[in-house]
């Protein structure tokens, strides 16, 4: 791809990352076209259809979110680092606003599955950390960790102040896997 074009499609996909986040995954492609400051041919020539924009941006974030943990394989405290981490996880929930689902009623299936796979990876790596550093407890799996961060995040996506919500419930949770 040449550099303008795919400077045009990385603008696409961060305009339809902030609307998504704004307004849930039926945000408008036209808007996502205005905010990208390209036109909606431009933007149809990348991404032919919602469900490709929609897996786009998902695929961008699942990566930023592994990336993250990755880094935070260094980190001194890793009890610290799987909060960290976790925390990132919801508000990676909390700004997909409906896009989970929206890509299930149509998308590839292959596409969960790498994703979900690449979280899990990500997460167990540094549970497996936190773990042998004694500061969680030897039973929690990554899959109870994701399932209580993904219920706080659907609890909390249409509240006003969603994301803060989350993040407060989340620290109310974490209380319950440290090693006491």
């Amino acid at each position: 791809m040449r550099a303008d074009a795919r400077r045009n499609a990385d603008r696409i996909v961060a305009a339809a990352g902030a609307l998504i986040a704004e307004h849930g995954a039926d945000a408008s492609l036209e808007e996502v076209a205005r905010r990208a400051g390209v036109g909606s041919a431009t933007l149809h020539r990348h991404f032919p259809s919602r469900q490709a924009l929609l897996e786009a941006v998902f695929n961008d974030r699942v990566e930023v979110l592994c990336a993250k943990a990755d880094g935070l394989l260094r980190d001194p405290d890793p009890g610290e680092a799987l909060l960290v981490w976790l925390r990132a996880v919801g508000a990676h929930a909390v700004a997909n606003r409906g896009l989970g689902a929206s890509l299930m009623r149509g998308g590839d299936p292959a596409l969960g599955r790498t994703c979900h796979d690449m979280i899990i990876n990500a997460g167990d790596a540094l549970l497996a950390r936190a773990r042998a550093a004694g500061a969680v407890r030897p039973e929690i799996a990554i899959t109870h960790l994701l399932k209580l961060v993904s219920a706080i995040s659907l609890a909390t996506e249409h509240e006003p102040d969603g994301p803060a919500e989350a993040d407060r419930l989340l620290a109310i949770a974490i209380e319950g896997i440290r090693a006491h």
